[in-house]
């Protein structure tokens, strides 16, 4: 048969179809999307952990406000809160504290003691308050836990900045100069039917950071008004950093007495 024959050319076309289907076939399966869509979506759900734990470092740094252990006494529990700034306690104040009797008049009277000797010392080697022996003895264990917290926290931000988070670091550098800027101020002594009322507030960033009646109502019926409203007038005074709070239901004397104080306070910080 001849090379240019047509029917040579008919089969040698036909057998190059063939071959070209059969590679077709062979390659097919390497590129399947199924396959494909399969492998992608481990490596989606890879990226999401290391964006998630990058948001909470960024979270980190700042004021902290850390809660202490609720510690059980005989007479109730006490709980203590604080806030701490550049390695230094500018807020203390206790969330929970016996109330009943006797023991409303013994915490209205120790707390704000133990809040003051707290800041004062900014640990947890602090006097007992005479006469509130397992209030303060609840405290101290309570502040010191919280403490605890704080220091694990400043651990975990890395070695260098716990070493520069001591004594010399209100001496130095921006560090210092948050701390120094802090002032604590007392408001004038208001006088209500029921016994005076004085606030002192400590201010630090043109911030209320901490509010504290130094003197309220106390005796009888009073000592258990004041233990009641006092907390919540604190905090009133604290989330708003002004004046205008509201009064505490069934303590409207020692409420106007507190407002007053307080904005004694304020407006000395504002000169």
């Amino acid at each position: 048969m001849k090379k240019s024959h047509p029917l040579r050319r008919i089969v040698l076309a036909g057998a190059a179809t063939v071959s070209g289907i059969v590679l077709l076939l062979t390659l097919k399966p390497s590129s399947d999307p199924a396959a494909a869509s399969a492998e992608g979506t481990p490596q989606g759900q890879q990226s999401v952990a290391p964006q998630g734990s990058g948001g909470v470092q960024a979270a980190g740094g700042g004021d902290q406000t850390l809660t202490g252990d609720v510690v059980k006494t005989e007479y109730g529990n006490v709980q203590v809160r604080i806030t701490v700034s550049g390695g230094k306690i500018t807020s203390a104040a206790a969330v929970q504290a016996p109330t009943g009797g006797r023991s409303t008049e013994v915490s209205t009277n120790a707390v704000p003691k133990l809040n003051q000797a707290a800041t004062a010392a900014g640990s947890a080697d602090i006097d007992a308050v005479s006469g509130a022996t397992y209030t303060s003895g609840g405290y101290k264990k309570s502040l010191q836990s919280a403490l605890d917290k704080a220091g694990s926290s400043s651990a975990t931000g890395g070695g260098s900045g716990g070493t520069t988070g001591g004594g010399s670091a209100d001496a130095s550098g921006s560090t210092g100069g948050g701390a120094a800027q802090a002032k604590t101020l007392t408001g004038t002594v208001v006088e209500t039917d029921y016994g005076p009322v004085q606030v002192r507030i400590t201010v630090a960033g043109g911030k209320v950071t901490k509010a504290e009646a130094v003197q309220s109502p106390s005796g009888g019926r009073s000592s258990q008004i004041s233990g009641d409203a006092v907390p919540k007038l604190n905090q009133a005074a604290v989330a708003a950093g002004s004046a205008d709070i509201d009064a505490v239901s069934g303590a409207t004397y020692t409420s106007g007495g507190y407002k007053k104080s307080l904005q004694s306070a304020l407006d000395q910080a504002g000169g």
